[in-house]
C-alpha cells in the first residue's frame, strides 16, 4: 500500500484549515527527462525544503522532487508546534550518550527554534509564528517530575525559559480542569505549518533550486553519481538527500526498518470570536498533554480551536475523523460541545523505536534525516541545515545525531504495524484509568 495516494488525492492538498488558509504559490512542474545536479533531494517537506534552501545558498547546484506538492506531508498538516525537544528528557540523554553528546543535542534542540525563527525573518514568511508552547499533565503524580526536569535544564544547561505551571495555572491558563500542571517554554513557538513550508519553497526558488512536484521516485541507483529515477525522469547527481519521513515507502528498505509511519489526525472547528477563544486558552501558545496518544491544541489566528488527537489503528483514515477527534477534545472542554468542526483531516508522520530521530549516511554520498517522532517542525527544518552542512564538508553535528542508537522495529516492515497496535491500544487504556 503506497501511502503516497491511500487517503489523497494526487496533486492535491487535503482540505484542512491549513490549506484553506494557504498562502498563494504556483505548482511546479513535473520531472521530465534527464537532469544533472551537485545534489538531489527527495521530498519536499521541512527536511528536504530546508536542505535544499541552505544548499543553494552555499552554492550547490540543487533539484529537489516531491511526489506530491511541497509541503504536503506531515509538514503541512501538523500542530504547528516549532518545540526545542526531543521524545526524551535531558536527563535520559545523558544516561544514553554522555554528557558531551546530550550537551550537543540540547543546543540542537534549541538551534532548531532559532532556525525556523531565523527562516522566517529572513525570508518574511508569514505564518502566523507566535511565542510559547506548554506541556501539561494528565495525572497529578507526574507534575513533580515535569517540574524537575525544567529545573534540570535550568541548572545543568543554563535555560531560563521554563514556566512552572500548579494546578491553578494550569486551569487558568487553559480554561479546564482536566490537567494537574505542567510547564510552558516561552522560548518554544507555533506557526501555521503548510505557509512557512510554502515560504520555504518560494525561498529555496528564488536562489535557484529546481523543484518538481507530482514526480515520485521509484527507483535510487546507487554508484558515483547517484542516480534518482521516476516515471517520467532522472536526476544524476554527486550526492542525494533522503526527507521523505512517513512517506518513505520500499524507497530503502533499511531506514523503512527503523522509521515507522502512523497516521495522525486535527479538527478546526468553526471561528469562536476573540472572547471564546480566550476563555479556553488565555494566551496564544500551543498546548500538548502527556497522555500517550497525545492531545496537542491551540488557537488559529481567525481564533478557531485546532485540535490533534484521537486513535486510529490502520493504514487508511477512518470514515469520520470529526467524531474521533472531537471525542478528545470535548473530554477536556465540554464547554465546546455545541461547536461545529468546519475542517477536520489527517496525516502520516513517522515514529522510530526510541523515539529519536535517524540520521545516517547510506552511503558515502547518500544521507538521511527522519523519524522526528513529532517533534518535526523544529527538528526536520533544522536537520536540512544540518545536512547541508555536513555535504560541505561539516559533518560534526550530522554525526552527533548519527551516533543516537537507532533500531529496527521487531518483525521487520510487515509485523511492525501489529505490534504498534497492541502498544498504543494498551497505553490508551493506561490513560483513560489514569495510570
Amino acid at each position: 500500500m503506497n501511502l503516497l495516494y491511500t487517503n489523497d488525492k494526487r496533486g492535491e492538498y487535503p482540505d484542512s484549515w491549513y490549506s484553506a488558509t494557504a498562502n498563494t504559490l504556483p505548482r511546479f512542474p513535473t520531472l521530465k527527462g534527464s537532469l544533472k545536479a551537485d545534489v538531489c533531494v527527495i521530498g519536499g517537506g521541512f527536511t528536504g525544503l530546508s536542505t535544499a534552501l541552505h544548499l543553494a545558498q552555499k552554492g550547490y547546484d540543487v533539484v529537489l522532487i516531491e511526489a506530491q506538492r511541497v509541503g504536503w506531508g506531515a509538514s503541512g498538516r501538523n500542530g504547528g508546534q516549532v518545540s526545542g525537544g526531543w521524545n526524551k528528557d535531558q536527563a535520559d540523554l545523558e544516561k544514553m550518550q554522555g554528557m558531551d553528546d546530550a550537551r550537543h543535542l540540547f543546543n540542537i534542540a534549541r538551534d532548531s527554534v532559532d532556525c525556523v525563527r531565523s527562516l522566517v525573518a529572513k525570508h518574511a514568511i508569514a505564518c502566523d509564528l507566535r511565542d510559547g508552547v506548554a506541556h501539561v499533565e494528565w495525572q497529578a503524580q507526574h507534575v513533580p517530575d515535569s517540574h524537575a526536569a525544567a529545573r534540570h535544564v535550568r541548572d545543568a544547561y543554563g535555560y531560563e525559559q521554563m514556566e512552572l505551571l500548579d494546578r491553578k495555572a494550569a486551569t487558568d491558563l487553559m480554561g479546564t480542569q482536566a490537567y494537574h500542571g505542567g510547564t510552558l517554554d516561552w522560548g518554544a513557538a507555533h506557526i501555521h505549518p503548510l505557509n512557512f513550508a510554502l515560504g520555504l519553497a518560494k525561498a529555496a526558488a528564488a536562489v535557484g533550486v529546481r523543484i518538481f512536484e507530482q514526480s515520485e521516485v521509484s527507483k535510487i541507483v546507487k554508484g558515483n553519481p547517484v542516480n534518482a529515477v521516476t516515471p517520467r525522469g532522472r536526476v544524476e547527481a554527486d550526492f542525494l538527500v533522503l526527507g521523505c519521513n512517513g512517506y518513505l515507502g520500499g524507497l530503502n528498505p533499511p531506514v523503512a526498518a527503523k522509521v515507522m509511519p502512523i497516521n495522525n489526525f486535527i479538527a478546526a472547528t468553526e471561528p469562536l470570536g476573540q472572547d471564546r477563544a480566550e476563555a479556553l486558552i488565555a494566551k496564544d501558545i500551543a498546548i500538548a498533554d502527556s497522555k500517550f496518544v497525545v492531545n496537542y491544541f491551540r488557537r488559529s489566528a481567525d481564533n478557531r480551536m485546532l485540535w490533534g488527537g484521537g486513535e486510529s489503528y490502520g493504514w487508511k483514515f477512518p470514515r469520520d475523523i470529526r467524531a474521533l477527534v472531537s471525542k478528545p477534545m470535548l473530554e477536556v472542554y465540554p464547554q465546546l460541545r455545541d461547536v461545529k468542526l468546519d475542517y477536520a483531516w489527517g496525516g502520516t508522520l513517522a515514529i522510530t523505536m526510541n523515539r529519536m530521530p535517524v540520521f545516517a549516511r547510506l552511503a558515502p554520498n547518500i544521507l538521511n534525516a527522519s523519524g522526528y517522532s513529532g517533534h518535526g517542525v523544529a527538528l526536520a527544518t533544522l536537520a536540512g541545515e544540518i545536512t547541508a552542512r555536513a555535504i560541505a564538508g561539516q559533518a560534526e553535528q550530522f554525526d552527533v545525531l548519527a551516533r543516537v542508537p537507532s533500531y529496527s522495529f521487531p518483525g521487520g516492515t510487515l509485523l511492525r504495524w501489529p505490534g504498534l497496535v497492541l502498544a498504543m491500544t494498551w497505553y490508551a487504556m493506561r490513560d483513560r484509568l489514569g495510570k
